[in-house]
């Protein structure tokens, strides 16, 4: 076998290829990279790599294990900013901890997975609190799966926000997540998987704004019309599908979750509707709670939820009148009020019962969307630092281009559509994961392939 000579400095010389197969590799390299990033928007839609065979959420690609523990002895830090996995038993109460400073807000979303074979009870669900280092309770809030025992996401939303109510959770220092089971025991006795998600708000500068808008226009929006487009929902708010104003629409099999992330501005008001086509033919039967759709803001606390019972026919289940984003609005009493405090990605998560299948088939039906977004992107408030992670409640030009797809509001329920070039085309391609991870990872490679081969023979 023949070996290079060794050069003057004692390492062996490179042949006359070298340097061409070198640049290929960097190309190759790079490729890689990039299509790594595309990855999580090309399996939105079943249980990919992130879930298992036993649900079909899909969780944080980059979501680290955590055990919860059973005190607060031993319990694991959440850092902000980032994913994590872990899982609740029957009837068990597990803790996490934070550390936090006196200046920003915290919020920690907890998201519950149960098995798709679960047998669930009207009152089974979650139950997520916050506590400082004396057991004072900062937060607490509860999500259930409502009357259709149907197994799917639900999720609940922890914070310790610095307000004048609740002064004792002012000051930095430990603070405990206790997430716990609630439910009755005829509850199938298996562990529920879960995702959490921690994210700081910093303060205002100066003294900012200390009350809730007077008032706002609360009439019940008419649902936007028009020729509904593809867009597969994504199986996860890690991948939701990116949806601005206009009408949506995909196939749903009973059982699944499907999610779509809305980038609402400051000063915008949102709007949805979810719709459940007519099976056709003599359908006799009904579904209770068939079609549920929720809203959560940008750091996945629940804004609004809405259900239907479905009996064969077509239906709609629209979302009650929310007001424009306002970073006022986290000091009124309403809670769907309270919650839109934010700018920023908003999640609406449509659910279809597995109960629809024991009377309808097994589908699959066909979902539309409606969604609307009145009023003008003001500016927001004048934050004294950066949101973990960045820029949650700010949107990037990119996010406005998402939602300025159709962007002409008429005032009586239709739009133009607008902004659809290639790279909006090429976008939602890859969103709706109409584009396979592999077919993406072919073509990219073989045209910078090309590229480096081009680019070695110029030299």
């Amino acid at each position: 076998m023949m070996r290079a000579a060794a050069g003057q400095d004692g390492r062996r010389s490179r042949g006359p290829g070298y340097d061409e197969g070198w640049r290929e590799m960097r190309w190759r390299r790079a490729a890689l990279v990039f299509v790594s990033a595309l990855l999580p928007l090309s399996w939105p839609t079943g249980p990919a790599s992130a879930a298992d065979a036993s649900s079909s959420y899909f969780f944080a690609p980059d979501a680290q294990g955590v055990a919860g523990a059973t005190g607060t002895t031993g319990a694991k830090v959440l850092q902000p900013g980032k994913n994590y996995r872990s899982s609740l038993p029957s009837a068990a109460m597990r803790y996490y901890r934070l550390d936090l400073d006196d200046s920003s807000n915290a919020y920690v979303s907890v998201t519950a997975v149960p098995r798709t074979d679960a047998r669930l009870s009207v009152a089974d669900g979650i139950k997520v609190s916050v506590q400082n280092a004396e057991s004072h309770i900062c937060s607490t809030d509860s999500a259930t799966f409502g009357t259709s025992g149907s197994p799917h996401p639900i999720t609940a939303l922890g914070a310790r926000t610095i307000a004048p109510r609740t002064p004792v959770c002012a000051d930095g220092g430990t603070y405990y997540v206790v997430v716990e089971r609630v439910g009755t025991a005829v509850s199938a006795p298996g562990d529920w998987d879960l995702e959490l998600t921690t994210t700081t708000e910093p303060g205002l500068m100066g003294s900012g704004v200390t009350s809730a808008p007077q008032s706002w226009n609360s009439a019940t929006p008419t649902p936007l019309s028009g020729t509904a487009e593809a867009r597969t929902g994504g199986a996860g708010f890690a991948v939701a599908a990116p949806v601005g104003q206009g009408v949506w629409r995909t196939p749903v099999s009973p059982g699944r979750t499907l999610f779509y992330k809305v980038p609402v501005d400051w000063g915008q008001q949102l709007s949805a509707t979810a719709e459940l086509g007519a099976v056709g033919g003599d359908q006799r039967g009904y579904a209770i709670d068939a079609l549920d759709m929720t809203l959560y803001n940008p750091v996945r606390g629940e804004v609004e939820g809405t259900s239907r019972g479905y009996n064969g026919k077509q239906l709609s289940a629209p979302l009650a009148a929310l007001p424009p984003v306002d970073y006022g609005n986290r000091f009124a009493g309403l809670p769907k009020v309270n919650a839109m405090r934010f700018a920023g990605f908003y999640y609406l998560a449509v659910h279809v019962s597995t109960g629809i299948a024991d009377t309808f088939g097994d589908g699959p039906f066909e979902l539309t969307l409606r969604v609307r977004l009145a009023g003008g992107a003001q500016d927001g408030p004048a934050y004294s630092g950066q949101s973990v992670p960045r820029n949650v409640f700010h949107l990037t030009a990119q996010d406005r281009k998402i939602a300025a797809e159709i962007v002409t509001d008429t005032g009586d329920g239709t739009g133009t559509r607008t902004g659809t070039g290639d790279d909006g085309t090429a976008m939602k391609a890859l969103a709706a994961g109409g584009i396979g991870a592999g077919t993406v990872l072919l073509a990219v490679l073989g045209v910078w392939t090309v590229t480096a081969r081009r680019r070695s023979r110029a030299v």
